[in-house]
């Protein structure tokens, strides 16, 4: 009995090795596949979905009059979402718009005051031209009565009586030439007030222009297709120009900014593919393109960036955001929010 109990406690124990073996040969298959596998793929869990999110602001004040979308709903680029109350902005409007006629008419009656003094020196000039010529007879008889004077062939008296009409017809002669001068003056005084008026009117135009641009505004519409949130505004509510009301997440605008350590970069390049799981969805079926590269690392670009000059330097790895766009069917990235966590794996080799 006890020979019997001797042999049974001298066989040896093979179901150990046996575990151990495959545990062994487990490793190693797991070992050569993860090597097979980070040899071609670079991965990262520091990932998040992106896009382009267009704040909707204010350009006037006023009160809210309507709304016309609901939170969280697509809307259409152009689409009329909020409407200000346009009443103040319509006075303003008819203000600018009286103003400019007041303009005009001071053109009509600035032209009609240039065709006034246009005639006036048409006038004077006909006026200089007689009395030119009445001088130019005057200064002839003036001239026979000076030579006959001498020989006796007329009186004094005649000839005092020529020399005084050839002062008179000088008189007269420059009289009317200062009346010319100054009756084109007065035309080239007209039309340089023309030009002020001219310039009144511009001006009163772009009060018009502005004045319709503002009311203009009182219509807020959708910058962009896409859906609606953060919705900040209400019926009655009073809003400032520049106070953000909405905001709308713009369609195909979506991206991926996937966060690599520095030493992860020299693998990466433009153009390759890349395996994207989203995390809210992890049987989603969409893929990715390896885009472009942030200029500068995601710490550099922070608040307060770290100062390396200063202090205890303790070396970090730096991460570098890199986009990646999106490709798949429209209802799988219809799915897809901004903030969404991704596990990003660039594929470096075929």
């Amino acid at each position: 009995m006890e020979t019997q109990e001797t042999e049974i406690k001298k066989k040896p124990n093979r179901v150990l090795p046996i575990i151990l073996g495959v545990i062994l040969i487990g490793g190693i298959i797991f070992g050569i596949k993860e090597y097979i596998y980070f040899s071609k793929h670079v991965d990262t869990d520091d990932a998040q979905i992106d896009g382009d999110i267009s704040p909707v602001v204010a350009r006037v004040g006023g009160y809210v009059d309507s709304i016309m979308f609901e939170e969280n709903t697509h809307v259409n680029k152009g689409q009329l979402l909020v409407k200000i109350d346009p009443r103040d902005y319509q006075v303003r409007l008819e203000q600018a718009q009286a103003a400019q006629k007041g303009a005009s008419a001071g053109i009509n009656v600035g032209q009609s005051q240039i065709f006034a003094t246009a005639a006036n020196s048409s006038s004077a000039k006909a006026e200089v031209a007689s009395a030119s010529a009445r001088l130019d007879k005057v200064r002839k008889d003036y001239e026979r009565y000076a030579n006959l004077v001498k020989d006796g062939s007329v009186t004094r008296q005649q000839f005092d009586q020529a020399k005084a009409d050839l002062e008179v017809a000088q008189a007269n002669y420059n009289a009317a030439r200062d009346q010319y001068k100054a009756a084109q003056e007065q035309v080239g005084t007209t039309r340089s007030q023309l030009k002020v008026t001219n310039t009144g009117v511009t001006a009163r135009q772009a009060d018009v222009d502005f004045a319709k641009l503002q009311l203009s505004y009182t219509d807020i519409k959708s910058p962009a297709s896409g859906l609606a949130a953060k919705k900040n505004v209400q019926i009655g509510q009073l809003v400032q120009a520049g106070q953000t009301l909405f905001s709308v997440v713009n369609d195909n605008s979506l991206y991926i900014t996937a966060n690599f350590k520095e030493t992860q970069l020299d693998k990466i390049k433009n153009g390759q593919k890349v395996d994207l799981e989203v995390n809210a969805y992890p049987d989603l079926n969409i893929q990715g393109t390896v885009y472009n590269f942030s200029p500068a690392t995601g710490a550099k670009f922070s608040l307060l960036p770290p100062d390396n000059a200063t202090g205890n330097f303790v070396k970090v790895v730096q991460r570098v955001p890199v986009k990646i766009k999106i490709t798949g069917s429209k209802e799988d990235i219809a799915k897809l929010r901004p903030g969404m966590s991704v596990d990003v794996s660039v594929i470096t080799k075929d």
